[in-house]
């Protein structure tokens, strides 16, 4: 059986779409369909219905679905015993909110270029939900979280780090000149700019704001960091932000830190699927995510071999 119909099938499962399978692949859609036809022919069943909004897999495909990952799985290690003497090769899939897309990995992946030249990095800005179904697809080998804990069963986590967070509003605000603390009191009196529902510290700026009594705050989420950036910035209210996101609008003075409460860091967590192997050259992205991170490579448990 040829592996690259398997492949083919556990992305399409994973992402529901042929058309976005075909993008991760970097295949045409009509090789895709192809591809998971013959897969259907060969194993004389049905493994999608098609539907006018996607694909949904079948129940004999989510059975199948497993024993599929678990051939993909032994390619893999087949293909890193062969390569064991050598240096990291291939694709590794990081999955990671936008903020951390954007301010965190691409000096990850710079610095991956220069150690490992034949190893290839690509990112998928997924929210946490997202994160733990593709690892479980095999869609992604690794994936970071801004969460204080993440409770699923089949995925394993480790803490990477910390993200100091920052409460902002525009340069001309009443608060971007307050010496001391503003209190919650004050804030729940605001208009808020949160980045979407499912984003641990914005939901949980979001609780303790509604639940101050006598108030009711006014939040707007946007599924855009840079959308909730962009209204505080003219004027329109206040927002919480990971600090790497808005260094550079800090030091341009577009936006201004507000002192208020203490508001702790929401951890990092590299996680991994409790199940599937993971490859040298994952292993070798997973290092320079400590180190890069600042923990150094010790500070990850070994990812397993």
């Amino acid at each position: 059986m040829d592996t690259r119909l398997l492949r083919t099938f556990t992305t399409v499962a994973g992402t529901a779409s042929f058309t976005t399978a075909a993008a991760e692949l970097h295949l045409a859609q009509s090789t895709v369909t192809a591809q998971v036809q013959a897969l259907e022919k060969e194993l004389g069943t049905r493994l999608f219905d098609r539907l006018p909004r996607g694909v949904a897999i079948t129940e004999v495909g989510r059975r199948l679905l497993a024993e599929a990952e678990g051939v993909l799985d032994a390619e893999s290690r087949l293909r890193a015993a062969a390569a064991a003497d050598g240096p990291p090769v291939g694709r590794v899939v990081i999955g990671a909110g936008e903020t951390l897309c954007s301010a965190r990995l691409p000096g990850v992946i710079a610095a991956l270029r220069g150690l490992h030249p034949d190893l290839e990095v690509d990112l998928s800005p997924v929210g946490t939900a997202e994160a733990a179904e593709g690892l479980r697809t095999g869609r992604l080998d690794i994936a970071l979280m801004l969460e204080e804990e993440v409770l699923f069963p089949d995925i394993d986590t480790e803490p990477l780090a910390h993200e100091p967070l920052v409460l902002l509003c525009a340069p001309g605000h009443p608060f971007a000149h307050r010496t001391d603390p503003v209190t919650w009191e004050e804030l729940a009196q605001e208009a808020f700019f949160l980045h979407e529902q499912g984003c641990s510290y914005s939901d949980r700026l979001a609780r303790r704001l509604l639940s101050t009594p006598g108030v009711r705050p006014r939040l707007t989420r946007f599924g855009s960091i840079e959308a909730a950036r962009s209204c505080v910035a003219a004027g329109l209210g206040l927002t919480l932000l990971p600090r790497a996101t808005v260094e550079h609008a800090l030091r341009e003075g577009r936006l201004a830190e507000v002192t208020g409460p203490s508001i702790p860091d929401v951890p990092v967590q590299l996680a991994r699927h409790r199940r599937r192997w993971t490859s040298p050259a994952a292993r070798a992205v997973v290092a320079e995510l400590a180190r890069q991170f600042g923990g150094g490579e010790g500070s990850v448990p070994a990812a397993r071999s």
